[in-house]
């Protein structure tokens, strides 16, 4: 689960090892590498995934589904959030929000049809995007349902973690 290397002697810190695994399980992370001088860490949970990207056109497609992993990581631990929205005229809204830094395509391939458009009706664990992350197209699923209200990033947006891309109507 860990690999690492270190110079100089220095031991590992027991109580920061265990925050960061808290916090790739709370976010499901799949792999972490850290850096800090001559230490590095690189840590790795869950079975790895082998996902195929073929370039089609402005970005990529994603995996086939028969190729898909046995178990799809749950709507919680892909990152997507369901919380009351903030903003005034948003009240009683849902957010979902990006599970990760990564570039947000509303469709699986340029020119197709966009997972979902401002009214549809979404399900728990509804795909209503993809987030690419280093060449890896990870499809993000709502925890909520009800319709699409807002549609708040455009197709091919550098997105950060947590920031908002869809407000949902319960």
């Amino acid at each position: 689960m860990t690999d690492s290397s270190s110079a100089g002697g220095d031991s590992f810190d027991l109580d920061k090892l265990q925050q960061l695994v808290e916090m790739m399980e709370k976010h499901d992370l799949r792999e972490v590498q850290l850096r800090r001088g001559d230490q590095k860490w690189m840590l790795k949970r869950g079975p790895q995934e082998v996902v195929h990207a073929v370039p089609m056109g402005g970005h990529f497609a994603p995996p086939p589904s028969a190729h898909a992993p046995a178990a799809a990581p749950t709507a919680a631990a892909s990152g997507a959030t369901a919380a009351p929205a903030a903003k005034s005229g948003d009240e009683g809204l849902l957010q979902v929000k990006s599970p990760m830094v990564g570039t947000y395509y509303s469709s699986p391939q340029p020119g197709e049809p966009a997972f979902v458009k401002v009214g549809d009706r979404i399900k728990n664990d509804s795909v209503v995007c993809l987030i690419e992350a280093m060449k890896f197209f990870n499809p993000v699923k709502s925890d909520c349902a009800g319709s699409i209200a807002k549609i708040c990033v455009k197709d091919g947006d550098a997105v950060e973690f947590g920031q908002l891309l869809f407000l949902v109507q319960p």
